[in-house]
């Protein structure tokens, strides 16, 4: 059973920083693509970076040199270390297996953890 615990999330004000991280269970985490989605109130679910098994990257331009994904395979672990945040970063926020690192790609499992809410306010 693939499974996705999302953490690190919390109340953070304009410019500060915040690191995520993603622990995954249930399938060979090493071999996969996998990437940061976002859900702000309201709004669509949407994508916001990719990371694949060798550690090439790939951002939304709204997060575009704030934001670094990483990974570590020997801990089944993604990570989204997130700088300089502005109000409109202000989500839940998930990860997920993506079908590719393209921008906007889809989520390859259906199933998705509870997410960590991130909010930015002053």
């Amino acid at each position: 059973q693939v499974q996705f615990v999302e953490s690190g999330g919390g109340l953070v004000q304009p410019g500060g920083s915040l690191r995520l991280s993603c622990a995954a269970s249930g399938y060979i985490f090493s071999i996969h693509v996998m990437a940061w989605y976002r859900q702000a109130p309201g709004k669509q679910r949407e994508w916001v970076a990719a990371i694949t098994s060798g550690g090439g990257t790939n951002y939304a331009d709204s997060v575009k040199g704030r934001f670094t994904i990483s990974r570590d395979n020997a801990k089944n672990t993604m990570y989204l270390q997130m700088n300089s945040l502005k109000f409109e970063d202000t989500a839940v926020y998930y990860c997920n297996v993506a079908r590719n690192v393209g921008t906007n790609a889809d989520a390859a499992f259906s199933g998705w953890g509870r997410g960590t809410q991130v909010t930015v306010s002053s």
